[in-house]
């Protein structure tokens, strides 16, 4: 067997039937950098130095467990853990030495171990389990809205009134949708993954259309991250930092937002940028703090991502967004002619963006974030993110977005089951001393107007004044 002591060249994986090696945390702690990456899984090391890249989930995500227990993300992200093993198998190259403590650090072992009942609780009440009717209705009504727009217009003419009801709904319409596939991207839907990737390209790329539509942040689909404001790239949660950086048209992205995270330091002749925010879209201050929520959907998610597909050759998104554009264009060209119909598509996207910067940004803003290591799973998500009062509007308006901390506690769960587990997580955060945040509705859309300002000072202040 492999002795504990200081870290030797790069392990292969374990052979079949062959001793595995036994490692120490001091050992395994120096394993955590690009192209060297170790990390703890029920107490069984892996390396994913090489694999990490094609992890469906990303690499950023898996990256930021290195050299940590990842037991907890790792049961709570995938659907079929057995499937899941098969693939971690080969990436096998020993295991934690018996006398070494489950996870490193100094984590609230109780409180971890408290965590994981719950989850059982859960799985045993069939909380993960979703519900067809509620699905079903909900495509349904989106659906419906579609309709009915277009009805509006061909009863009534593309006059002012009926074209800016119309918009209204379409606005509507598009927000819901954005909230199913949100929930297809977290395989909270269907028992597969594949039917949920499935799914989830028929909304994103019919009912809606953006770059990268099979990769919402569901751990087992796709690797890339159209932008999605909660905090994947810490402790295992779903927000990564933007790629403003690496990102093929990253020069539009000032206009609507400013990274959650410190930048890579790439970018030495920037100041480190504050810790603060998880959220999306922080436009710079002035003007543009006021003209960035509106312009989001338009120029982030239109332009920059079909430019995005463009460059980067995805031809599958792109003939996905060709049947949306054919779709929305046919259906009312014939009662506004191009000039009309593409003024009607920017209202539409302009109403959306609205919706989109208040209900993503409701329980992340103002938030204090960062990289911090070596957590446990729950305290983690709870210093990221907070509930807002909820009520049955709230609950359809904001995709129930307003159960924050149970979605990010267990983001596989289908979302209408998030008001029953809520009591069982109150009770886990009094009975450890944890705050479990509601902020009111209003006071929360409030918090988000008083981050953009602040946002956008800050912007201005590390970019143009250095």
């Amino acid at each position: 067997m492999g002795g504990v002591g200081e870290p030797g060249p790069r392990q292969g994986p374990a052979q079949p039937g062959a001793p595995l090696p036994i490692f120490c945390w001091e050992q395994i702690r120096a394993h955590d950098q690009p192209g060297d990456k170790w990390l703890v899984i029920e107490r069984r090391v892996y390396d994913i130095s090489r694999w990490e890249q094609r992890h469906p989930g990303g690499s950023r995500l898996i990256g930021h467990h290195g050299a940590e227990d990842a037991t907890d993300a790792f049961r709570v992200f995938h659907q079929d853990l057995d499937f899941v093993r098969k693939f971690l198998q080969p990436l096998l190259i020993g295991e934690l030495a018996p006398e070494e403590p489950s996870q490193d650090g100094p984590l609230n072992t109780q409180l971890v171990e408290d965590f994981r009942a719950l989850h059982q609780a859960a799985e045993d009440m069939k909380l993960f389990d979703a519900s067809p009717t509620f699905f079903a209705f909900l495509l349904g009504h989106i659906l419906a809205m579609e309709v009915l727009a277009w009805l509006l217009i061909y009863l009534l003419g593309p006059g002012w009134v009926p074209s800016t009801l119309a918009a209204f709904i379409l606005a509507i319409s598009q927000a819901q949708s954005w909230c199913l596939q949100h929930d297809l991207g977290h395989v909270s839907v269907f028992k597969k993954s594949r039917w949920n990737h499935v799914a989830q390209k028929f909304v994103m790329g019919q009912l809606k259309v953006r770059a990268g539509m099979g990769g919402q942040p569901g751990a087992e689909l796709g690797k890339r991250r159209w932008v999605y404001p909660s905090v994947w790239a810490q402790s295992g949660r779903h927000s990564l930092p933007l790629r403003a950086l690496s990102h093929p048209t990253g020069l539009l992205r000032p206009l609507v937002e400013l990274p959650s995270f410190p930048a890579p330091r790439q970018a030495q002749h920037l100041p480190q940028r504050p810790r603060r925010h998880s959220g999306t879209v922080l436009p710079p201050g002035g003007v543009i703090h006021r003209v960035g929520p509106p312009m989001l959907i338009l120029v982030n998610f239109e332009v920059e991502n079909l430019a995005y597909m463009l460059v980067c050759m995805q031809w599958a998104d792109l003939l996905w967004a060709a049947s949306f554009y054919a779709r929305f264009f046919l259906s009312y060209l014939p009662f506004y002619g191009v000039p009309g119909v593409l003024l009607f598509f920017v209202a539409v996207r302009v109403l959306e963006s609205h919706w989109f910067v208040w209900i993503t940004q409701i329980n992340h803003i103002p938030k204090e974030i960062g990289h911090e290591k070596h957590r446990d799973w729950v305290s983690s998500q709870l210093v990221a993110t907070c509930n807002v009062e909820p009520s049955p509007f709230v609950d359809w308006f904001s995709g129930h977005l307003d159960f924050q901390i149970e979605h990010h506690l267990f983001p596989r769960m289908p979302r209408h089951n998030y008001s029953r587990v809520a009591p069982l997580v109150k009770s886990l955060c009094a009975k450890h001393g944890l705050s479990y945040e509601v902020k009111p509705f209003l006071t929360a859309l409030v918090d988000i107007v008083r981050s953009l300002k602040k946002s956008g000072d800050i912007w201005l202040d590390t970019y143009l004044h250095h």
